[in-house]
């Protein structure tokens, strides 16, 4: 699949005049396209890539599993690649917290492939859990081979699909997304900017990556939040990284205002559904399965919870599972689903799909799963108000029937909380636990 092209200005230009430009604008209080061009085709990502890199990483700092001060160590591997990098020797580390930094203003790349290396044990170990991490949250033409961007003609993405990974970082991690908004980081006596050149620059604008390689041309998603209205904006294949400037802030200009002052946002929360089965084929069997939860402020994070005795599902009928869903982001169609290794997969992730089949309690309540016998449901429960003590002893547990593809399935819930704020206490203290939650009001 060629991507090759001679690229053409983009600010005046009609934008299918360069074969490589693509773009998107999405609100990301509605989920509505407000513009796109050839946003489903595929094209490299360049550094776009470390958006999901440092997707997976906030989503292991919220786990527990690093803190900001852990040491990373930077093997030859890592140190050994090409700029734009930090230069850290073999051998030795630096924190968490350098790694972010390192990755949202200069695009390191001995970074990059450091932290995927912790994570994931072996970099392509990573990709794999990138490429899955991607399925889960929708983007279906994404496909990932490293953690850093740098040329590989079978790491591919699409306009929409990054726009889709942008809102999942605001949406997912409200406290570290904080982080895309850094003007500049001082490392080794250096100081480096952020490549984002509209920081500071274009009102609202809090984020989120640049990107470039030869073969992709200028690439940037962008974040803007200006009163009451909130859109992310994709521009890939710029010819220079000024005509990508200048589309982005075209785009902003054309279309922040015609997005909605009202929504309440959660896009991927109600879009990303079945792919937590497909997730779990592609990540590699070292850990337990990605599911979702709701934390405070109606946001959702990532937590994990160990795998639950379930039938046996083949790729074909995950497929269709995944087509099936609604996503408030809209995806190509037929989605694209890249080679799954294994041919079995739990279907007891949380479901957050609203039915007919309602239950009768109302008010707020907690999901920690959905199993495929009311049973199964009933234990899995069990476990968890044992497990979770004075969060879980005033409420009431309960399953809810309901069918997906011909099959019947029971979510696992617990109902009766005074608000909110105790249901997402209650969903922190089974995260801690090993289980995953999402809190939701009926």
């Amino acid at each position: 699949m060629a991507l090759i092209g001679i690229s053409l200005a983009l600010g005046s230009a009609p934008a299918n005049a360069n074969p490589k430009y693509s773009g998107i604008v999405i609100d990301a209080k509605t989920g509505k396209t407000l513009y796109a061009n050839d946003a489903d085709e595929l094209r490299y990502p360049a550094s776009l890539t470390k958006m999901m890199t440092l997707y997976l990483t906030f989503e292991a700092l919220n786990r527990g599993t690093i803190k900001l001060g852990t040491r990373i160590k930077f093997s030859a591997n890592a140190a050994k690649e090409p700029p734009t990098k930090l230069g850290v020797g073999v051998g030795k580390s630096i924190t968490v917290e350098q790694v972010i930094y390192a990755l949202v203003t200069k695009s390191a790349n001995d970074a990059s492939t450091a932290i995927a290396e912790h994570l994931g044990g072996s970099e392509a170990k990573f990709a794999a859990m990138m490429t899955a991490k991607a399925r889960a949250l929708g983007m279906s033409r994404t496909t990932f081979r490293n953690a850093h961007g740098l040329p590989n003609s079978k790491q591919v993405t699409t306009a929409r699909d990054m726009a889709t990974l942008g809102i999942a970082l605001r949406e997912h991690f409200p406290r570290q997304y904080k982080y895309f908004s850094t003007r500049s980081f001082k490392f080794g006596g250096s100081n480096m900017a952020n490549h984002n050149r509209l920081l500071g620059v274009v009102r609202g604008v809090d984020g989120i990556k640049t990107g470039y390689t030869r073969a992709s041309g200028f690439n940037l998603v962008a974040s803007v939040e200006d009163r009451d209205r909130s859109i992310v904006a994709v521009v890939m294949g710029g010819r220079t990284g000024a005509s990508r400037n200048a589309q982005m802030k075209d785009l902003i200009s054309r279309y922040l205002l015609k997005a909605s002052p009202r929504g309440k946002g959660n896009l991927i929360a109600r879009g990303a559904v079945a792919a937590t089965a497909i997730a779990e084929l592609e990540l590699p069997k070292v850990g337990p399965i990605p599911e979702q939860r709701h934390g405070t402020g109606g946001r959702i994070a990532l937590a994990y919870a160990a795998p639950s005795p379930a039938p046996v599902v083949g790729r074909e009928a995950l497929a269709k599972s995944l087509q099936a869903q609604k996503v408030a982001i809209p995806v190509p169609a037929p989605a694209y689903i890249p080679p799954m290794p294994v041919e079995t997969a739990s279907i007891g992730s949380i479901d957050p799909v609203t039915t007919a089949s309602t239950a009768a309690m109302s008010g707020w309540m907690i999901q920690i799963g959905a199993m495929p016998d009311r049973d199964a449901a009933l234990k899995l429960l069990a476990r968890a108000q044992d497990k979770g003590g004075k969060a879980l002893r005033d409420v009431q547990p309960f399953t809810m029937a309901y069918a997906k593809n011909n099959e019947q399935l029971y979510r696992a819930r617990f109902g009766g909380f005074d608000g909110q704020s105790s249901a997402a206490s209650a969903c922190k203290v089974l995260e801690k636990k090993g289980f995953a939650c999402w809190a939701t009001a009926n």
